[in-house]
C-alpha cells in the first residue's frame, strides 16, 4: 500500500510512493542514495550517536466522538512505555475540558515520561456548557502555553497553535497563525543550531484544503530559517487534523500527515451505524465516520548521529465498509491516502 498520494502540487514540491521511496533509500545504514538533501553539519550531530531519540505521536483521538477513546489512548501509552520512548505528543482534537473526560486524561497521564500537547480545532467545542476557550482547555490539560518549544536528545521541537482567528474570519473553525506567533516562531528558530521539528494541528502545506489559511507564511519562515542557517535546520513539520496518511516534501522540508487514531469523517451522505444501537444512541456522531478497528499511531526515531528520521506506524482496518464501498469512487475519496493506519517510512536528515 503506498505511503504517499498524488495531490495538488506546490512549486518545488515532490511526492513519493512507498515503492519508489524504498528504491531510492538505503534503509539499513547511515548512507542514502536519494533525491532528499542530506544534512552534513557537524554542529547538529548527536554527541551520543548510539542513543537515537524516540517519541510517540498520536492525533485526532476525538474522545468526544468515539466510545472507545480511553482504550485507544491506553493502547498507545502502553506501547510507548514498552518502547521506552523519550516523550509522547498528541497533535490535537484530543478532548474538551469537562468532568466526564477526566478518566480519559488520567490514562494519558499514566505515561511516566514527558507528555506534550498541541491544540486542535475541536478541543474548544461545546463541553456541555457551551463552547469553551483555548485557555480553559490548556489549563485542563496542564499545557504550558498555546505555542512553545523544547529541546530533547539534541533536537529542537516547536509546538504551534493553528487556531488563531484572522481579521477577515467569517465562519467555521479558524485555521490561522497570527502575527505575534509568527514573530515568536522566527525568533525561536534563530536561537537554535539544532535540527528542528515542528508540530501543529492543521497542515501548512494544504491551505486551500482545510489546512492553515496562511500556511505559505508559516512555510516561508521555516524555509527562511534554513537559508539563514546555511543548512537544513528545520527537517519536518508533523500535523494531524486531516485524517490522512501521506508525506509531502516542499523546498527540502517534509510535511508528514499523521492519521487519526480513530476514524475518517465521511459526513451525512454516508451514514452507517458501525457499532451497536446502544453505542450509536450514546455517541451519535460515530455514524458519520468510518472508524478504524484499533488505535493507530506512530513511533518516530530521530538519529542525528547516523542521520535519519524514521516513522514506524500502526495499521488497522475499517469497521464496516470502506468509504468507496458506500458510494463514489476511490479517486473521489483519494483512497491512496485514506487508509486505516500510518505507514512506515524513513528519510535522511
Amino acid at each position: 500500500m503506498p505511503v504517499f498520494a498524488e495531490m495538488k502540487q506546490f512549486p518545488n514540491s515532490s511526492l513519493f510512493h512507498r515503492r519508489e521511496f524504498l528504491k531510492s533509500s538505503i534503509l539499513g545504514g547511515a548512507s542514502f542514495v536519494t533525491t532528499w538533501p542530506v544534512l552534513a553539519n557537524a554542529q547538529v550531530k548527536n554527541t551520543d550517536p548510539s542513543r537515537p531519540l524516540r517519541f510517540g505521536i498520536i492525533t485526532d483521538i476525538h474522545k468526544d466522538v468515539m466510545h472507545d477513546a480511553d482504550e485507544r489512548v491506553r493502547v498507545f501509552v502502553e506501547q510507548m512505555e514498552r518502547e521506552k520512548v523519550d516523550f509522547i505528543i498528541q497533535l490535537g482534537d484530543f478532548c474538551v475540558p469537562k468532568e466526564e473526560n477526566l478518566g480519559f486524561l488520567k490514562v494519558w497521564n499514566t505515561f511516566k515520561g514527558p507528555r506534550y500537547h498541541v491544540l486542535g480545532n475541536h478541543d474548544t467545542d461545546d463541553n456541555g456548557q457551551g463552547p469553551t476557550t483555548r485557555e480553559r482547555t490548556m489549563a485542563y490539560w496542564k499545557m504550558p502555553a498555546r505555542f512553545y518549544s523544547f529541546d530533547q536528545g539534541g533536537v529542537h521541537f516547536v509546538v504551534l497553535d493553528g487556531n488563531d482567528r484572522p481579521a477577515d474570519h467569517k465562519s467555521g473553525y479558524p485555521r490561522f497563525v497570527a502575527d505575534d506567533q509568527l514573530k515568536w516562531l522566527r525568533k525561536d528558530l534563530a536561537t537554535t543550531k539544532k535540527s528542528t521539528v515542528i508540530f501543529v494541528h492543521q497542515s501548512p502545506e494544504r491551505p486551500d484544503d482545510g489546512g492553515l489559511q496562511n500556511g505559505a507564511a508559516v512555510r516561508g519562515i521555516l524555509e527562511e530559517a534554513n537559508r539563514d542557517a546555511g543548512f537544513r535546520k528545520v527537517v519536518a513539520c508533523f500535523t494531524g487534523h486531516h485524517h490522512r496518511d501521506y508525506v509531502r516534501q516542499i523546498n527540502n522540508i517534509v510535511y508528514p500527515q499523521i492519521n487519526s487514531a480513530s476514524y475518517y469523517w465521511v459526513g451525512g451522505n454516508f451514514l452507517r451505524v458501525r457499532y451497536s444501537k446502544e453505542v450509536d444512541a450514546k455517541y451519535p456522531y460515530i455514524k458519520y465516520t468510518v472508524p478504524y478497528r484499533n488505535s493507530i499511531f506512530a513511533l518516530a526515531t530521530i538519529d542525528t548521529g547516523r542521520g535519519f528520521l524514521k516513522i514506524e506506524g500502526r495499521r488497522s482496518e475499517f469497521v464496516g465498509p470502506a468509504p468507496w464501498e458506500m458510494g463514489e469512487t476511490k479517486d473521489y475519496w483519494d483512497a491512496k491516502t485514506l487508509t486505516a493506519g500510518v505507514a512506515d517510512w524513513k528519510m535522511p536528515l
